[in-house]
């Protein structure tokens, strides 16, 4: 039996200190009919806000009364609908708006800052990413240093996990700063790792990097809307992040980039160019060459998409009206009384949790092991059986997501009561 009080969930919900912001949202329906679900699967696909219709529902409007004035409407004019979006994405990232762009898709962006930020020499020119990064940021660093010339096998170092361990220590990556840093020309990590929810120490390692020499730059695609982010303060070199997970933007989404204050009148830095990386009141002079500015614009390249920027800015509202450190305190509560709940769901099967017990070095995430079990088949019985959307990592991980902008505890009971009785059931 699930020995844990569904009461003190509802109690919780009733006097958190941050109210859920669920009624701005629309929850899935439980596959079973039986109301709606609990959605813990954030960190894979946000969900939609309410207002997400209704604000891009005026752009089409606007593109069915104006055509091609649409560029310069009365109001939110297409011509410079991204600007409105820089001062929100600056506040959630921690960076001045000049540092800060919403642009393209997050592997375009990292591929982009590479351009610029990645000058491998003969005796530097190594990337150092986290073994166990997503697919795609690997990808892109080995496909980087192979168009460099570089073998990807000798040129990608990975920094990995102990034997027995399942996240990177801060010190196991500051000590493979001080033995390779010669050789190191970049570092790419991503700041909460996708599979264990591990929050990496931005601060310290960055400036660990720095100090090698060795630009610094960070994947916030689980970060970013996640927790609170001082990009600036910190002196990260660069960083790129997506906008449909914790930011709620719909798949695929427009994401963002940040450049450091200190790289942007930096002339040396080579860039590709196109339409919008010149300076906007010159554009339309038609100038074959550009007129560059000194913005992370200079980093964009096409016109913005209106119809894709419409939902980054209806949920940049959002988080602008809650704010980040009020999210983050409810997220700390959310996630530790689900850490609670699952080690109830979990006393009596071989599993563990694989993200940081201190709650300082982990986002709104907890991925349980499960041993012996297929990820897969277990998240999909707690989807169609209890309503409760996870992640499955195969062979043998799910991850919990309570994002605390619209996940209750309640959710969090919800969840670890599927996983009990999934786990101890057959089928």
């Amino acid at each position: 039996m699930f020995d844990l009080n569904e009461a003190e969930a509802l109690y919780l919900d009733e006097t958190d200190p941050v109210a859920s912001n669920r009624s701005k949202f629309l929850i899935p329906p439980a596959p079973s009919g039986d109301g709606e679900a609990a959605y813990l699967a954030g960190n894979s696909l946000g969900l939609q806000p309410r207002r997400t219709r209704i604000d891009l529902e005026a752009e089409l409007d606007d593109w069915a009364t104006y055509g091609v004035g649409g560029h310069t409407k009365p109001r939110k004019p297409w011509v410079s609908y991204h600007e409105g979006l820089r001062d929100p994405a600056a506040r959630l990232v921690g960076a001045l708006p000049a540092e800060t762009v919403v642009m393209n898709t997050l592997t375009v962006n990292l591929h982009l800052m590479m351009v610029s930020f990645y000058k491998p020499t003969a005796e530097r020119y190594r990337i150092l990413i986290e073994d166990g990064t997503f697919p795609s940021d690997s990808y892109a660093v080995r496909s980087q240093a192979e168009f460099h010339g570089y073998d990807p096998d000798d040129a990608v170092l990975r920094v990995k996990p102990r034997e027995g361990e399942a996240v990177v220590r801060t010190e196991d990556v500051l000590d493979l700063i001080e033995r390779e840093g010669d050789s190191i020309a970049l570092i790419m990590l991503g700041a909460v790792n996708y599979y264990t929810g591990e929050l990496m120490d931005i601060p310290t390692i960055t400036a660990a990097g720095r100090a090698a020499g060795i630009v610094v730059g960070w994947d916030l695609a689980h970060a970013v809307g996640n927790v609170e982010l001082r990009m600036h303060d910190w002196n990260v070199d660069w960083a790129a992040w997506c906008s449909y997970k914790y930011l709620n933007s719909g798949p695929g989404a427009v994401a963002g980039a940040f450049v450091h204050q200190r790289h942007l009148a930096d002339a040396s830095l080579v860039k590709f160019s196109g339409w919008w990386s010149t300076n906007a009141a010159t554009r339309f002079e038609m100038k074959p060459e550009l007129d560059p500015v000194h913005t992370a614009d200079a980093w964009q390249l096409s016109n913005p998409p209106i119809m894709a920027m419409a939902p980054v800015e209806t949920s940049l509202k959002i988080f602008d009206e809650v704010g980040m450190p009020a999210l983050r305190q409810r997220s700390l509560r959310l996630t530790g009384y689900l850490e609670k709940a699952l080690g109830v769901a979990l006393a009596d099967v071989p599993a563990r949790v694989i993200t940081p017990q201190d709650a300082e070095r982990r986002g709104a995430q907890l991925s349980v092991q499960i041993i012996g079990a297929d990820a897969e088949h277990v998240s999909t019985r707690m989807r169609d059986e209890y309503g409760v959307f996870t992640d499955a990592r195969q062979p043998d991980v799910i991850r919990f997501a309570p994002a605390p902008l619209y996940c209750t505890f309640h959710d969090c009971w919800r969840a670890a009561r599927a996983l009990h009785e999934v786990l101890n059931s057959a089928g």
